[in-house]
């Protein structure tokens, strides 16, 4: 960049100075012409000022850079300066009338003059024309001017292009320490930061979107670190519990129960595929995946998860308002109502509460908010622990004593599924127990209604309920 930068500049540089030399020496030489015409006239009329005076004399004064020539009416030369006898006349205009001038530049082979004629009345003679001349202008006007102004030009252009490569060096010195430190950050060093530059150019603004992206960078590598120790802590459990059991049955084949053994095998593999399903889950939502985007009536898909799970203590108590469609996946939005209400259930003393009702819209979901409750009668959750329990693994010491086998991506993957289809999921402070808020945009009233073909046949659609899972 820095190359093709200065090439540019240094061209652009050399083509301006140029052009300003050409108009330079155009301007130059125009200034000189008409000096050198206003000469010439006023030395032509001071040989009309003679013959006025003085009469007409065969050979007239001059210096030796004009020449002169008086013609009479009939073309004839009557007088000339020295070196101008017997040559032609200098040239066939003439000027209209009686002390009227007119001028030309006048060429003869390769010498050009400037020549001014002069019409003047002489009593004897009548009618005369005086023509003066002197050497044309050259297009250099002189050698030296000419030198001054190439040379400067080149000095200019150099003096440009050199300044050029010193601002974008200059400039571009940033980038290169950027790059460096760029290249020099890795998996095992992931704080390290750009310098960010005190010139608050494009260049600062990128050093600070750089250190985002990095602070970005570094919190996921941290978020995989811990994810991946406390799946290999939860998965290493029920392995280890697993194996102790199988090494005891080993160690007293004839003292082991296969029944017993099988159903103690089957509790432990129930954690791994629980703590398996959820990975999976959550590694397909961190990579994007929406799911489908589907019209779901929302109240509907709650009174069929809540029909589907028979809840004997505590006892669950609906409010749900009718007709509020949403746009999003039933089996993604039914597994995230179970993991609200299998953590509500967990730590209810014996009520439930799971409510549905509509908002308002605003800038965010303009045709309104479906606000979904699940509120609990428990011990609730501490104020500065709202955040952390949205956390992968995070559990509160109340939950390990509720449920030591929990895996603890419940409400991570809640809000996740939450997140990917437009809402939000939070723990807000409410009532006695734990308050846990969904919120999520209704759809355009336009779309179609579940249960309905999009095509307009009448012919029923997909339930909107999923089957339990």
């Amino acid at each position: 960049m820095r190359a093709r930068l200065t090439l540019y500049a240094g061209v652009t540089a050399a083509l301006l100075s140029a052009l300003l030399a050409t108009v330079l020496m155009i301007a130059v030489n125009r200034l000189a012409t008409a000096y050198r015409v206003k000469e010439v006239t006023a030395t032509g009329s001071r040989v009309v000022f003679e013959i006025e005076r003085a009469g007409l004399r065969p050979q007239i004064s001059a210096d030796v850079l004009h020449r002169h020539q008086v013609l009479g009416a009939t073309g004839r030369i009557l007088a000339a300066s020295p070196g101008m006898e017997g040559r032609p006349r200098m040239a066939t205009f003439a000027p209209a009338g009686n002390g009227s001038t007119a001028s030309a530049v006048v060429c003869h082979g390769g010498d050009c003059d400037i020549v001014v004629a002069h019409r003047v009345y002489h009593r004897s003679a009548g009618s005369l024309v005086v023509y003066s001349s002197a050497p044309a202008i050259p297009p250099l006007v002189h050698p030296k001017l000419a030198t001054l102004v190439i040379g400067g030009s080149i000095l200019l252009a150099v003096a440009v292009t050199y300044g050029a490569h010193r601002l974008v060096a200059g400039s571009l010195a940033p980038v290169d320490v950027i790059r460096a430190e760029l290249d020099a950050i890795n998996a095992r060093d992931p704080g390290r930061r750009v310098p960010v530059p005190r010139t608050g150019d494009e260049i600062h603004d990128l050093a600070v979107s750089v250190n985002r992206t990095l602070e970005r960078l570094q919190r996921a590598i941290e978020r995989q670190r811990r994810f991946a120790s406390d799946a290999s802590h939860d998965l290493r459990s029920p392995l280890t519990a697993m194996r102790a059991e199988v090494e005891e049955a080993l160690l007293a084949p004839g003292e082991t129960d296969v029944r017993d053994l099988g159903r103690s095998l089957l509790t432990s593999l129930d954690r791994l595929q629980a703590l398996v399903a959820d990975l999976l889950m959550a590694a397909r939502l961190d990579a994007g995946d929406v799911g489908a985007r589907e019209p779901v009536d929302l109240g509907a898909l709650v009174a069929g998860e809540l029909t589907a799970h028979r809840h004997n203590s505590p006892s669950v108590e609906t409010r749900l308002e009718p007709g509020i469609v949403v746009l999003g996946d039933p089996p993604r939005l039914a597994r995230l109502l179970t993991n609200l209400v299998d953590n509500a259930e967990r730590h209810a003393t014996s009520l439930v509460v799971v409510s549905l009702r509509r908002e308002p819209g605003d800038d965010r979901f303009p045709h309104g908010t479906a606000v979904l409750e699940v509120l609990d009668d428990g011990a609730g959750i501490p104020p500065d622990q709202r955040e952390a329990v949205f956390q992968r693994f995070a559990r509160l010491e109340e939950g390990r004593r509720l449920d030591p086998g929990g895996t603890g991506l419940g409400l991570a993957i809640a809000r996740q599924i939450a997140e990917a289809g437009g809402g939000s999921l939070s723990a807000e402070p409410g009532g006695r127990g734990a308050r846990l808020v969904l919120r999520l945009p209704v759809a355009n009233p336009g779309a179609s209604p579940p249960g309905e073909n999009p095509g307009g046949s009448g012919a029923p659609g997909p339930a909107a309920v999923p089957p339990a899972g």
